[in-house]
């Protein structure tokens, strides 16, 4: 008779966790349960449909539902789990009552953290996550004259420049005295933070949220914050992201520092035959072993094939994690891995820097690019440990995947500073900017010694 899996949750982690199990043993039987009418689209997309870049919702989605029927993957939309019972090895399900399992795997994801201010429950406050309700809603972006976005995480990033590319006037309000603070440092935000301006975005940093106002039909009108009242249509919650943990919760499944469920390399909870993947679990720092909650789409999928693997009855570890993360941010592209200046700092964690500004191929070549790239290393060894850029758009991306290697492997300035690169006029420079500020830092931890 087949093993029957169970996974709660149909996003990148839920549906690479059912490939995962699929891929292990094709004769098991896989049910996914979400709450949504789909599975497996690009939330991280929906900024872009917003912002015009990309011309419609549908490109989001990665394939059509009966494409999952054909993959032997039982997909229940829009189909709610109120409760996991480890013993009896049964979750419920509305509608269908006690559901057994031989595995289960726990895939349910993040919510926004409550703002925990008067008036949340106005209209006009826009969630960014459901695609469905984005479709909705880019209607009303079509009307907005006037808009917030509250806090400058990796979302309210890509959501204040695509409420520029539409012609809102925009506002940004964040606790902190720059954007996106939890991640990037100051230096590398600034270039981003100007061209925000020159798109017309007013900024309001190191202010605080104190309550949504409304009209007299219950919609949003404004905000008021520690610095005064910004007029507003339209209000974008980009707070960080908390993980769905009430059904493990309630369950007794074990939970670390973060809220999100503790797994193995394996992505095995505390319970038996239970895995666990996605924005609901927490990783270790690949080198300070600082738990981790709320990463990327691509954490989220390969999570996902882990545990499906191993539910599946493979064998496939998920290792601890270096972070490689870059996003579109005004006119720039900002990227790095692991960490930066101002997270080594606050963790007391001493560093050697090395910088340099470079281009992204041949000086004559037409639209050159600018690169800055910042990498930090162990004091003594020069060990890789952070590294943070910003540029034009080229090479980005792959700076940060190469960089995430590096410091895995613990590659050392010296490595990179005399490392081969491709020099071709269209596509690269003759000086990689990463070998000139490994250069530079080996030239700056001699003057320190």
């Amino acid at each position: 008779m087949p093993r029957k899996t169970v996974i709660i949750g149909g996003g990148a982690a839920g549906l690479g966790s059912a490939g995962g199990v699929k891929a292990a043993d094709p004769e098991a039987d896989v049910v996914v349960y979400t709450e949504n009418e789909d599975v497996a689209y690009s939330p991280c997309g929906i900024p872009y449909v917003h912002g015009g870049e990309i011309p419609d919702f549908e490109r989001l989605f990665l394939a059509g539902k009966q494409a999952y029927v054909d993959a032997g993957i039982d997909v229940h939309y829009e189909t709610s789990v109120t409760g996991i019972d480890t013993a009896a090895k049964t979750v419920t399900v509305a509608g269908e009552g006690a559901v057994g399992y031989d595995q289960l795997i726990i895939a349910t994801g993040w919510n926004y953290a409550d703002p925990g201010v008067p008036g949340g429950e106005l209209s006009g406050l826009y969630y960014v996550k459901n695609i469905r309700r984005a479709m909705e809603w880019d209607k009303v972006i079509s009307e907005t004259k006037s808009a917030v976005v509250v806090e400058a995480g990796p979302l309210g990033l890509e959501m204040v420049t695509a409420l520029a590319h539409r012609g809102v006037e925009t506002h940004l309000i964040d606790p902190n005295p720059y954007a996106l603070a939890m991640m990037a440092d100051p230096d590398i935000m600034k270039p981003v933070e100007d061209s925000w301006r020159e798109l017309g975005v007013h900024l309001h940093f190191n202010t605080t949220l104190e309550e949504f106002l409304g009209d007299a039909d219950g919609k949003v009108r404004a905000v008021r914050t520690s610095d005064g009242e910004i007029a507003a249509d339209l209000v974008v919650i980009s707070t960080h992201k908390t993980p769905e943990n009430s059904l493990a919760t309630a369950a007794g499944i074990k939970l670390g520092s973060t809220g999100a469920i503790i797994v193995d390399e394996r992505m095995k909870t505390s319970a038996p035959d239970v895995w666990a993947a996605g924005d609901v679990v927490e990783i270790p720092h690949g080198l300070t072993r600082t738990p981790l909650q709320g990463l990327t789409g691509s954490h989220a999928y390969a999570q996902g094939k882990t545990a499906g693997t191993n539910a599946g009855g493979g064998d496939r570890a998920y290792r601890a994690v270096f972070v490689p993360w870059g996003t579109p941010a005004g006119k720039w592209v900002i990227g790095g891995a692991s960490f930066g200046e101002a997270t080594a700092t606050a963790l007391g964690i001493p560093y050697v820097k090395g910088e340099a500004q470079g281009i992204s191929r041949a000086r004559y070549y037409p639209d050159v690019q600018p690169v800055r790239v910042k990498l930090l290393a162990e004091p003594g060894t020069l060990r890789l440990i952070g590294a943070q850029m910003v540029g034009g758009g080229e090479g980005i991306k792959e700076r940060a995947d190469f960089l995430a290697q590096a410091i895995r492997f613990g590659m050392t300035l010296h490595d990179l500073s005399t490392m081969e690169n491709v020099y071709s006029p269209a596509i690269g420079a003759l000086n990689e900017p990463i070998v000139v500020a490994a250069t530079n830092g080996v030239a700056e931890s001699k003057k320190k010694a």
